[in-house]
């Protein structure tokens, strides 16, 4: 407490600064005059009293100084002398200091952006009480990596034969619903989940409470905060109240904090219901009990003093248990786990490639932007040789020079991470407008939070103290004889290449990478403008509605689709409708494995292929060429069961024979198969053409609903904006109560569809320019400090009959060789560096030629035209002027 007290009272000293010491030297001055009339007294002269009064109090200097020793932090009174210092210094010269600072935040600014990325999707913990120990555990087989969710009867296996929880709650991912409040009825994801779900997680409320051990099979319902202020006008007594959800009647009993939106942190669910009355929700569920369906999202939470080894030994004993209990379903089983909110297994690699790729970059960008700096304090400190040698000879220590000049450097880059911060503010406010089809809805908002700004201070302090530590060791270091006669030490006569011509090369040898990525990624992207989607996305406007959230039966679905079909057919301008589950590039689909059934002698591997329910006009509503066979025809809902497939379809079942007339066996049963139709991407972009199998919509609804809806798709010649009104008005005639969603043109939706190679394009493109500017920049400033520091020579070589154009090539030559230098170390690099974008390419590989012979050809042309300038001014000096330069 006593240390703590005296920190104190040294702090306070410090920030009196001035006044304290000027009250001190009132005081000392009192004393020595006290002891100068006591020595008048004793007889002294005046001199001799206040020599003796002197002598006494030690010395007026070193009683100063004992006192600022005692009473403030002399360290700290030295840091903020050197920044005073630096801050002078600097503003003297606002050019240069401006020019270190944008540089500088370019490529903080682009850092953090990148690292708010990676805070947002890899290191920020699940918004619940204590993260730490929270994990989310998913079962696995001994065999491989995968792990999936769990079926309720391991679930509750788990949940009470585990001793080193303290509990274990469960929750079924999506649940969909359309729920009432003020305005149009609104379609919204929420989660059903077990009653002591967010006891488990610890959550704070906003209002009310979680659900009581008593509520499994009540119609109650936990709302997050987002959609209480949206649809409720954040009414304070909403709790106790009855909302309309799916048509049926639920109590509000608590509302969550806006932050949490599911413990997978890229969903974005918006209501709680327990877990008993799912299927009031979510028809055609398996048997609760069924031990070979995995449904369950499981959480835990790890018991106090409880350590991750011991919990994955409970779990492996527990795995050997079941195994031996329940082998039909649980031989070879295991566990995995992760700390809650982490990055889903199924886009961690993904999305770890990705960031890691832009984290490369992005420090390239810095490091190239530093580099720029080192050179412009380099030239600072070749014109400051001459007050460093005064300083020195004047007793200043090279320590103090490079603690002021490190001072300095540091100073602007923070400078630069102020400025970085402001950029990265902007960038995430763009790159959160982003919209990523998905037929779930993901927050995948990115914002600058306290980790960001860590993050981008201690790079601009890393970064300051490492730029300048070259340029203030050789600054604080002159040839003191030369230095004083004006000479420069750090441009020689004779010395071709310097610190700061290596300084270039390695800027140019980083832009041959950045600017092989860049071109990559605009080459992928040109790439992703060419792939055939195999649909016409021109004039077509897309809408969804969900009847069965609203409890309509399959039959009372098929009525109330066929009447909007006929409804909206009948507007004017429009030539078709048709009604589809999911629309192309949405990112997910249903999917199931099919045989030939005409081969029922032969083992046969199955074959993948994604399945859409469709109605009539479909094909020729989207463009999608007919191969052969005929389209669905309104056949009986109750009929054999048909479908058409596409061309992928019938090469990997029937090895490219025609599969008209014949049969396949899938898991929903055996389809006919009636006509075959042209590829259409189903999924994303970038996938391997997949095989389709479009099924009936009035024959599959009732057996295999869709649990995103159905979506209507309306074909006009004119703009298919001017007609969205229209169609919601005769959704409404059919049911005011239908919340409709997923509004957009079929150009809009395909546009959302080219989000990733747009990124990663637009990123390295802002990117890898930003870096050839620097770079250009960098080489720019060498030559043409090489021009002024030659002056004199170039006059007298002109002098003696030097022709411009020699004078010229000497300057261009000693660029192009560092170009050159630079290019020959970054080319390998960068092909080596580029496998890592490989998986992010469209219609590109990663070794693509045209980059490669292209990226040095344009370095070399940059150069050149920045090293022509300067070369041009020194062919244009005038000899006479030259030879008066000092």
């Amino acid at each position: 407490m006593k240390m703590l007290r005296a920190f104190w009272q040294r702090l306070r000293g410090v920030q009196r600064g001035r006044q304290a010491n000027d009250d001190f030297a009132a005081e000392l001055e009192s004393h020595v005059a006290m002891h100068v009339e006591d020595g008048i007294h004793a007889g002294l002269s005046a001199e001799e009293a206040r020599r003796q009064a002197l002598i006494k109090l030690g010395g007026l200097e070193q009683a100063h100084q004992a006192y600022r020793e005692r009473a403030t932090l002399p360290s700290m009174e030295n840091v903020l002398r050197d920044m005073r210092h630096a801050f002078r210094t600097l503003s003297r010269q606002p050019a240069v200091t401006v020019v270190a600072v944008l540089s500088i935040g370019l490529g903080i600014g682009a850092n953090a952006t990148i690292f708010s990325m990676v805070s947002r999707f890899v290191l920020r913990p699940a918004p619940v009480g204590d993260p730490a120990t929270l994990l989310t555990i998913r079962t696995a087989h001994k065999t491989d990596d995968f792990s999936s969710n769990f079926p309720w009867p391991l679930y509750r296996d788990v949940r009470d034969d585990a001793q080193t929880f303290a509990g274990v709650a469960g929750y079924y991912e999506l649940v969909p619903a359309s729920i009432g409040g003020y305005g149009e009825p609104e379609r919204v994801w929420g989660q059903a989940a077990t009653t002591n779900f967010f006891d488990v997680l610890e959550l704070h409320m906003v209002l009310g409470r979680g659900f009581a051990s008593s509520e499994d099979s009540r119609q109650v319902v936990v709302l997050g905060e987002n959609l209480w202020k949206r649809r409720f006008h954040a009414d304070p007594g909403i709790v106790g109240k009855a909302v309309l959800l799916s048509g049926r009647s639920f109590v509000v009993v608590g509302v969550v904090p806006a932050a949490f939106h599911s413990v997978d942190q890229i969903l974005n669910t918006q209501f709680w219901v327990p877990l008993g009355i799912v299927g009031q929700l979510v028809p055609n569920l398996p048997p609760k009990e069924a031990r070979d369906y995995h449904w369950v999202t499981v959480v835990a939470r790890v018991r106090p003093g409880i350590t991750r080894p011991q919990v994955r030994a409970e779990l492996d004993t527990l795995a050997a248990r079941y195994a031996k209990t329940y082998p039909a379903t649980d031989k070879d089983g295991a566990f995995q786990f992760d700390q809650a909110g982490s990055l889903p297994q199924r886009d961690r690699s993904t999305m770890l490639i990705f960031l890691g790729g832009l984290s490369l970059v992005v420090l390239l960008l810095l490091a190239i932007a530093a580099a720029n700096v080192a050179n412009l304090l380099f030239a600072q400190a070749a014109g400051r040789q001459r007050d460093m040698a005064v300083r020195l000879a004047l007793g200043a220590t090279r320590a103090r020079l490079q603690r002021q000049m490190l001072m300095e450097s540091t100073m602007m880059a923070v400078g630069g991470g102020i400025a970085g911060v402001v950029l990265s503010l902007w960038a995430t406010r763009a790159l959160s407008a982003l919209r990523v089809p998905a037929p779930v809805p993901l927050d995948l908002s990115v914002n600058v939070d306290w980790r960001v700004i860590v993050y981008a201070f201690g790079l601009s302090v890393a970064s300051g103290m490492l730029l300048g530590l070259a340029p203030a060791w050789a600054a604080a270091r002159p040839r003191l004889a030369s230095a004083l006669k004006g000479e420069e030490a750090l441009a020689r006569p004779g010395r071709r290449f310097t610190l700061r011509s290596f300084l270039v090369v390695a800027q140019i040898a980083m832009s041959v990478v950045l600017l092989s990525a860049t071109m990559l990624f605009l080459r992928s992207l040109q790439g992703a403008a060419g792939i055939d989607i195999g649909f016409n996305p021109r004039g077509l406007l897309i809408l969804s509605v969900d009847p069965r959230v609203h409890g309509y039966t399959a039959a009372k679905t098929v009525t109330f689709l066929d009447q909007l079909r006929e409804r909206v057919a009948a507007l004017p301008g429009v030539t078709a409708a048709v009604c589809t589950d999911v629309a192309p590039l949405s990112g997910g689909n249903r999917s199931d494995g099919f045989t030939a059934a005409d081969q029922p002698g032969k083992q046969q591997a199955y074959t993948t292929a994604e399945m859409y329910m469709v109605t009539r006009g479909y094909f020729g509503a989207l463009g999608i060429p007919q191969l052969a066979g005929r389209d669905f025809a309104g056949e009986a809902a109750s009929g054999p069961k048909i479908a058409v497939v596409n061309r992928a379809f019938v090469e990997h079942v029937f090895n490219g024979k025609n599969p008209v007339g014949q049969h396949v066996n899938g898991p929903t049963g055996t389809y006919e198969i009636i006509g075959v139709v042209g590829n259409a991407k189903s999924r994303t972009l970038g996938e391997e053409t997949r095989p389709i199998l479009y099924r009936a919509l009035n024959q599959s609804i009732d057996g295999d609903p869709s649990v995103m809806g159905y979506t209507l798709i309306v074909k006009t010649e004119g703009n298919p904006d001017g007609l969205t009104e229209a169609v919601r008005r005769q959704v409404y005639a059919l049911d005011p109560a239908m919340a409709i969603y997923n509004e957009e043109t079929m150009e809009e939706h395909v546009r959302t569809a080219y989000v990733l190679p747009n990124l990663a394009a637009s990123l390295f493109g802002i990117f890898g320019g930003i870096g050839v500017t620097l770079a250009a920049i960098g080489l720019y400033g060498v030559m043409s400090y090489a021009v002024s520091r030659r002056t004199r020579e170039i006059g007298i070589r002109i002098a003696l009959g030097a022709r411009p154009g020699a004078v010229e090539k000497l300057f261009l030559r000693q660029g192009l060789v560092l170009t050159l230098i630079a290019v020959v170390i970054g080319w390998p690099v960068s092909w080596m560096l580029v496998k890592i974008a490989a998986g992010l390419l469209y219609g590109v590989q990663a070794h693509d030629a045209l980059t490669f012979v292209c990226v040095p050809l344009l370095l070399v042309a940059i150069a050149l035209a920045a090293c022509w300038i300067p070369a041009r001014r020194a062919s244009l000096v005038d000899p006479m002027r030259a030879l008066r330069t000092e």
